[in-house]
């Protein structure tokens, strides 16, 4: 200790959570990509390392801090809509599209000795990267996702796809052609509809094979200086999905207007604008017809995004409480060590690590669909669900992780407390609660075999509760039939069921029994620390977040 820490460890003030692999120091994440080449592993690692270094985060805290600002004239009164960034946020950019966070999924190039397993190693990198700092993960998920739409138009695809998959990250305000690399927006939402997309008013009229010309507004258009955004709009045929450039060839705007960037509670040093347009070009993506269809293969993988950046920051708020209750002592011993706070501690960590577990698990279905029917069945019917449990715990989860560390807990200098802000914006992008339920429905209307699937693989992997368990999901999923508003009830069933079944097929048998039965066998529960004395709080904690060494 130097001088400085030593006076503060008098004080019984713990040292901050910082310069502590968060790979290393995480059991679950270790053997979840234990099986991949040790390359890889190593490259975690370094990232492990880097993610929780004073350095880092310095970077992390002044993004936040120094917000975008929009400058929508020049000094002639000429338009200018472009949107200027901290110094730090071009870094946190430059180092995450270097690791391919943007385009590995995509690149024939990227990995080689892991190639069926991209989206699991993407994930890795992606889930250690929310630790850190999620805002400037927003253009880099679009981008990464958008190339499943462009694959829509092969044509479109050609041009852009070598963009997308450069690592050298260009932030210059040029046409997309003269860059070393683009990054990718959406605009989807509109005033009058929001989710409703299909209320959407923004017009598409077409000019030639492939070009039309865009009319209207969008009402939430996130990463705005994004080199292209992937758009709808109301053609004469219906709905279309149109790639739409910032920047026309000759470096002349594209008729996108942006009114104000939204001051968000939380993703701060992203930028979130609204935005107007007329005259605007845009390549057709798909039929004039088929444009929901084909912004929805994006819409999916953004959806296994948020869950991974759910799981993250939850997983870096906890880490970060536990360090610190192990570091203070009241009433006599260690915080860590009151039984009270353990059971708090050990019941966090049990939904932490299901969420972490049925994201990966998610990952590992995006690799295998195209090869099996089982897995492709588990893709779609559990991207809705993870995204809805992973992103919808995490804000009360991270607020109780806050309170375990108390009143230091509650300030902007800890990261926890940019974490807490950042927790909102999952659920709520790319499809709020009730939209994710909503979706499982349509998947049980149109596909019930789907499910049966799913649960056969869940039946297996539960063991001796298996049967028990898929009795109540099939229960469910019958009052679902009847009652649309019983849905909440079946993903949440779902995911828990899920989590669990995950958790078992790693090996972690102690932890999936702690976590089922207090889950699923239990009473609700609207707290955290209502595990009896039945199960080993202690243990739990200490498997889950080892002390440092």
């Amino acid at each position: 200790m130097t001088p400085a820490e030593e006076k503060l460890a008098e004080l019984n003030q713990p040292s901050l959570w910082s310069g502590i692999n968060a790979y290393r120091s995480d059991p679950l994440i270790v053997d979840l990509t234990g099986t991949l080449p040790r390359g890889i592993r190593d490259d975690l690692d370094n990232m492990g390392r880097y993610v929780t270094s004073p350095e880092a985060q310095e970077l992390a805290r002044m993004a936040n801090q120094g917000t975008p600002q929009l400058r929508t004239h020049g000094p002639r009164g000429e338009r200018l809509d472009v949107v200027e960034f901290h110094p730090a946020w071009h870094a946190l950019m430059r180092r995450s599209m270097s690791s391919g966070l943007h385009s590995s999924v995509w690149d024939p190039q990227s990995d080689t000795e892991a190639k069926n397993q991209a989206h699991k190693v993407r994930a890795a990198r992606f889930y250690l990267t929310a630790q850190l700092e999620c805002g400037h993960l927003c253009p880099l998920t679009m981008t990464s996702a958008s190339v499943a739409a462009l694959s829509a138009s092969p044509g479109v695809q050609k041009d852009w796809a070598p963009k997308i998959l450069s690592r050298k990250y260009d932030s210059t305000n040029k046409p997309a052609m003269q860059k070393s690399s683009v990054t990718i927006g959406m605009g989807m939402t509109e005033k009058q509809g929001g989710t409703d997309v299909r209320a959407n008013k923004t017009t598409a009229e077409k000019v030639s094979e492939g070009i039309y010309r865009l009319s209207g507004h969008k009402w939430f258009m996130s990463a705005p200086m994004s080199d292209a955004f992937v758009m709808l709009a109301q053609t004469k045929d219906g709905m279309g999905c149109f790639l739409v450039p910032r920047l026309l060839e000759d470096g002349s705007a594209n008729g996108l207007h942006f009114q104000r960037l939204k001051d968000k509670v939380g993703n701060r040093s992203n930028a979130s604008s609204e935005v107007e347009f007329s005259d605007t070009f845009g390549f057709l993506l798909g039929t004039p017809d088929g444009g929901i269809r084909t912004i929805l293969d994006m819409v999916t993988l953004t959806r296994l995004d948020c869950a991974l950046a759910s799981s993250g920051i939850m997983r870096a708020s906890l880490a970060e409480a536990v360090h610190h209750t192990r570091g203070r002592s009241v009433f006599g011993k260690m915080l860590v060590s009151q039984p009270i706070m353990t059971r708090v501690l050990a019941d966090m960590a049990l939904d932490v690590a299901a969420a972490t577990a049925l994201s990966f698990r998610l990952a590992d279905a995006f690799d295998r669909a195209r090869g099996s029917a089982e897995e492709a069945a588990y893709a779609r019917v559990m991207t809705p669900v993870a995204k809805y449990w992973c992103c919808k715990i995490a804000p009360s989860l991270i607020y109780e992780a806050m309170e375990c560390i108390g009143g230091s807990g509650y300030i902007e200098e800890r990261p926890i407390a940019r974490h807490y802000r950042e927790a909102p914006v999952n659920a709520i992008w790319e499809g709020s609660g009730n939209v994710m339920a909503l979706d499982v429905l349509r998947i049980l209307d149109r596909g019930k075999d789907l499910f049966e699937t799913v649960f056969a693989g869940l039946a297996r992997d539960l063991g001796p509760a298996g049967k028990k368990t898929i009795d109540v999901l099939r229960a469910a999923m019958a009052l679902c039939e009847r009652d649309e508003g019983a849905a909440r009830l079946l993903v949440e069933q779902l995911a828990l069921a899920a989590g669990a079944a995950e958790l078992y097929r790693l090996g972690a048998g102690r932890i999936a029994d702690a976590f089922i039965e207090t889950r699923l066998a239990g009473g609700w529960r609207s707290t955290y620390g209502m595990l009896d004395s039945r199960f080993d709080a202690s243990y739990i904690v200490d498997l889950l977040y080892p002390p440092a060494s």
